[in-house]
């Protein structure tokens, strides 16, 4: 393991095959936001008015709360894979590189925990 060769020098740095897993939930992802946006764009459209009443009453509809559900949780996932992959690349000090992960992690989580929370009243005539 010398220092000079091109292999040398990147041994030992860890393996290379986590990154198919990432690659494959980014495209996965992706592909299920071509599905789910759509769907909430046409079911929007096809609204006869778009005034509180009429928006709170098509969410409160087992279907597009679900599919509501799906659009957030998949889209959110798909933001922190972007984010995640970003860091990775530009963030090279300890300090920060802790606080961006403590950051990709928290606050994918409390976005989802509150807009499901929030779906969840709508559809159960709470709010």
């Amino acid at each position: 393991m010398g220092n000079g060769t091109s292999i040398g020098r990147v041994r030992g740095l860890g393996s290379s095959h986590r990154g198919a897993h990432h690659f494959l939930a980014k495209r996965l992802t992706g592909i299920g936001n071509l599905v789910l946006i759509p769907y909430l764009m046409i079911s929007l459209a096809l609204l006869n008015s778009y005034d509180y009443a009429t928006v709170h009453a098509w969410l409160a509809q087992p279907v597009a709360a679900t599919a509501m559900v799906l659009i957030l949780l998949n889209t959110v996932y798909h933001a922190r894979l972007g984010v995640q992959e970003m860091l990775e690349d530009y963030v090279h000090g300890e300090g920060g590189r802790i606080a961006s992960w403590l950051l990709i992690n928290f606050v994918p989580v409390a976005a989802s925990a509150f807009g499901i929370v929030c779906v969840i009243r709508i559809a159960l005539g709470g709010a």
